[in-house]
Parts: C-alpha cells; sequence; structure tokens
C-alpha cells in the first residue's frame, strides 16, 4: 500500500479545491455506503477522484483544519472493502495520506470510467453529474448509460514505438504538475491517471495529445486545428474564395488557446452589413471558445483529420471529426452527457483554469452568449462522419425589426444589405419583406434609384416605430 506524506499548503489547496464532476472529497467518518456511491457514479461517468480524510466546505470552512483522517490504517479498510465490493470490479488505484503535524489517515481513490454499468451495493445504479452523484432510476436511460459504456476510445491505445520519457520529462507535463496538489513526481502521475500502459510503460494516445511538445509528430492520426478565411457566403467556397489558412498544433491546452486566438485574429478582416452599419463581424467569445472546446476534447481522434474552423463572411463553422458519440443526438445533445475521451477531459479540468470549466454546460453557454448577442441559436447537425456546429452572424431579431434598425442607423437599405443582417438567402423573399413594410405604412421607395441601386427609406410614421422598439428595449 502506497502512503504519500503531504503538508499543510498542500492540504489547504486540496481542502480549498471545489467539488466538481471530477473531484469530490469527506471526512473518514464518511459510511461505507457512501464511499461505495462516490466511486460507483464516477465509474459511470468520466471517471474522477475522491480523497477521505478532508471534510467538506460546509463541514469545515477553513481549508487548514479541514483534516478529518480515520485513526488508523485499519478504519479505513471498510471503505477500501465497500470500493472492492462493488461488481464488476472497478478500476482503480488509492493511496494513503497522512499530513505533516495532523493526526490519523485519508485515502485517495482514482476511478478510472468504466465500460460497464456499475451498481451499489443495494442494487442503484449511481452517476456523476457536476459534485453530485446521482441515482439513475429510470430503465430507459439505464439502458441508454449501457449503451454508451459499449463505445472504446482511440485515447487508450498504446503508442508502443515512444519512449515514456517523451511524456515524462516533457515540459508541458512539468508546468502542469506545478500547480498540481498533492505534489506529484511526472512518472506517479502519469502512472496513478493511467498515461502509461503499467505493463509496457508505453505512452497512451491521451498522454501524447495532452502532454507531449509536438502530439502531431507521434500521433498515428492528424491531431491539430485547421482554421480557414473564405471570403464569400457561399455554401460551397471555391479555390478562390480562399483567403488565409492556419494550422495549429501542440498539446491541447496550448492548442486550445492559440487556436481561439487564431480565429480571433483572422476574423479581424472580415466586414459585414449589421444593423448598425458596416462593421466588424462580431461572435460572443464565450461561444467560440465552448464550441472550439467541445470540438477538441470530444472529437474521435482515430479519424485522420484535423479539426477544421472555416470563417466566412456571414457564420463560422466548425467540423470536429467523428458522430455524436454513444447515445447523443443532435435533439438530447444540450441534456446528454457522454465523453469520448475521458482521460483528456478529466486530465484538462484540473489545470488551474480549466479550459472546460463548466462540465457539460458549454453549449448551453454558446447557446445563452448567441442569444446575448443578439444572434441566432448555433446549428448542429451531423455531416458524413463528423459533427459540424454553425455560429450564423443573423439578427435574432424579426427581418422586419432588424431592416428598420438599420435603416434608422444608415439612412437606407439596399436588398443585398438586408440579405446580409437578416441572413434571408433570397431577393425575392427581402422584397416580400420591403412590401409589409411598405404596406405597413414604415418604409418608402428612394426615389430615382433603380436596379441594383434600389434602396428604401423609413417614412415618418417608420422613425416612430424605431422609437418605439428602442424604448421596450430600455424597459427590458
Amino acid at each position: 500500500m502506497i502512503e504519500r506524506m503531504i503538508r499543510l499548503d498542500e492540504l489547504v489547496h486540496l481542502a480549498s479545491q471545489k467539488e466538481s464532476h471530477f473531484f469530490d472529497k469527506k471526512a473518514a467518518d464518511i459510511s461505507g455506503k457512501k464511499v461505495q456511491k462516490i466511486a460507483v457514479a464516477f465509474a459511470n461517468a468520466d471517471g474522477g477522484e475522491f480523497i477521505i480524510g478532508i471534510a467538506d466546505e460546509k463541514d469545515e470552512p477553513d481549508a487548514a483544519k479541514a483534516w478529518r483522517g480515520a485513526a488508523s490504517l485499519e478504519a479505513l479498510n471498510g471503505h477500501l472493502q465497500a470500493i472492492f465490493d462493488v461488481q464488476p470490479a472497478l478500476d482503480v488505484r488509492y493511496e494513503v495520506l497522512t499530513c505533516k503535524g495532523e493526526h490519523g489517515y485519508g485515502l485517495r481513490v482514482t476511478v478510472e470510467k468504466s465500460s460497464e454499468v456499475h451498481k451499489a451495493g443495494d442494487g442503484t445504479v449511481y452517476q456523476r453529474y457536476g459534485a453530485q452523484s446521482l441515482p439513475v432510476r429510470d430503465p430507459q436511460k439505464i439502458t441508454q448509460l449501457t449503451f454508451a459504456k459499449g463505445a472504446a476510445s482511440f485515447e487508450d491505445q498504446r503508442l508502443d514505438e515512444v519512449v515514456p520519457e517523451q511524456i515524462v520529462e516533457s515540459p508541458p507535463l512539468s508546468e502542469f504538475l506545478k500547480s498540481y496538489s498533492p505534489q506529484t513526481e511526472p512518472l506517479d502521475f502519469c502512472i496513478n491517471q493511467n498515461l502509461l500502459d503499467y505493463k509496457t510503460w508505453a505512452p497512451r494516445v491521451a498522454a501524447a495529445l495532452l502532454f507531449h511538445a509536438a502530439p502531431s509528430a507521434i500521433v498515428p492520426r492528424k491531431c491539430a486545428v485547421k482554421i480557414t478565411r473564405y471570403e464569400t457566403k457561399e455554401e460551397d467556397a471555391e479555390r478562390d474564395h480562399l483567403a488565409e489558412q492556419v494550422t495549429v498544433e501542440g498539446p491541447l491546452y496550448r492548442l486550445i488557446h492559440e487556436s481561439v486566438d487564431g480565429i480571433t485574429k483572422l476574423m479581424e478582416s472580415v466586414r459585414i452589413w449589421t444593423p448598425e452599419g458596416l462593421a466588424n463581424a462580431k461572435y460572443p467569445p464565450e461561444a467560440i471558445w465552448e464550441i472550439l472546446v467541445n470540438s477538441v476534447i470530444h472529437r474521435d481522434y482515430s479519424i485522420s483529420d484535423d479539426v477544421q474552423v472555416l470563417i466566412y463572411d456571414n457564420r463560422i463553422e466548425v467540423l470536429s471529426p467523428g458522430r455524436l458519440p454513444g447515445y447523443v443526438t443532435v435533439d438530447n445533445i444540450l441534456d446528454a452527457r457522454f465523453s469520448r475521451n475521458p482521460k483528456i477531459v478529466r486530465t484538462l479540468n484540473r489545470y488551474p483554469e480549466p479550459p472546460n470549466k463548466d462540465m457539460g454546460e458549454g453549449l448551453n453557454t454558446a447557446f445563452q452568449k448567441m442569444k446575448e448577442f443578439g444572434l441566432r441559436n448555433p446549428e448542429i447537425f451531423e455531416d458524413g462522419n463528423y459533427v459540424k456546429v454553425v455560429l450564423p452572424h443573423t439578427a435574432l431579431a424579426a427581418p422586419s425589426e432588424a431592416i428598420l434598425e438599420f435603416v434608422q442607423a444608415a439612412g437606407r437599405i439596399t436588398n443585398r444589405q438586408a440579405r446580409d443582417i437578416t441572413g434571408i438567402k433570397s431577393e425575392n423573399l427581402v422584397k416580400i419583406e420591403f412590401y409589409k413594410l411598405r404596406d405597413a405604412g414604415l418604409l418608402e421607395r428612394v426615389q430615382d434609384l433603380h436596379g441594383p441601386k434600389a434602396a428604401w427609406q423609413l417614412t415618418n410614421a417608420g422613425r416612430a416605430e424605431v422609437a418605439r422598439m428602442a424604448a421596450c428595449k430600455n424597459d427590458k
């Protein structure tokens, strides 16, 4: 049995760590039944780690006083027995903790995501949701979970030709462990987190993606992010529309940050008509971040292709290799939970500023932020062997409202400008919107402008309507 002594500052760090989808902590007087519940919930979700011997915040708000170890090593046997009693057997690793200057013993347990559905001793299926271990009693949901568990992940594949030192001695891993608590040696971390095969010492794909300085050089599949700017609104862009293309490579934490920076830089060249006039295309940064993060951490790395980010004049498309995993569908994607790559997801969540901070809320955040920006919802499709997410730069407002706001700001509007701000692709459908506003007495044709230059302007009644709309928005 491995025993590790932690310092007081490490205790404070662990006690201050918020309970989450991947982490839990409890005082040593926790019952074996509750220990079993937590372990089963982690195994049925994405795996995780829990510490017995540190009280949670509601029992001890002072992190420096949170140590609640067992009186003896024998007192931990009941907790271990509860874990070992789970059938089918859980894939767990554990070590005994002591704290310098404190009495008693703790237990640190790491639970791997399982390929089977586990039940507690009373027959209840538990699954981790956020910081809770919740029962799953609906037979249909248990069936869905059983189906999802059958999926294998390419992240577990061994890289037999890669020596472990390329991971264990890598700068990205060293940087990550600077803020990891308790203080852990690189080799111990990789073994405990199952990033190295314990029989052959060969790194797994997840280890290379997370911590190798150049994953693309050793992973036998494409694993970068390719960002492309097309100067067009057309569905099928041609080579003539290609303005710039950038490929971003590196360990995943850095890859995500540099990819978002690359998207932001390329977007600086996108100028479009908006209700306020000609301006740079702006999308909520949180929406871009969450969708890019999801595409990187949940993609199928067995498919040899990069994540594709396509920036058009009127939209951003993100294509993630692989179809939706398990029982996730386009219809339930905002509510369903399934991680194709649990090691990647879990490890990224352990960074001080995790890119996947709010587990399970990423796409919901993207939808909410698009709405707050006054833009239409993201669109999600399965496109062949890819998941495609589209961020349309189309006003959430009704076409008539967007047209009136634009004319108020710009003085007049053409058919082409109206197509830009409403997202309507047909000239004739835009004409129908103009005619509706004309018949309502809100718009009139600008005299002496015909053909492609034909334009519309507000009437006195139209100006009054725009003022009324603005007042309603301010009241809200």
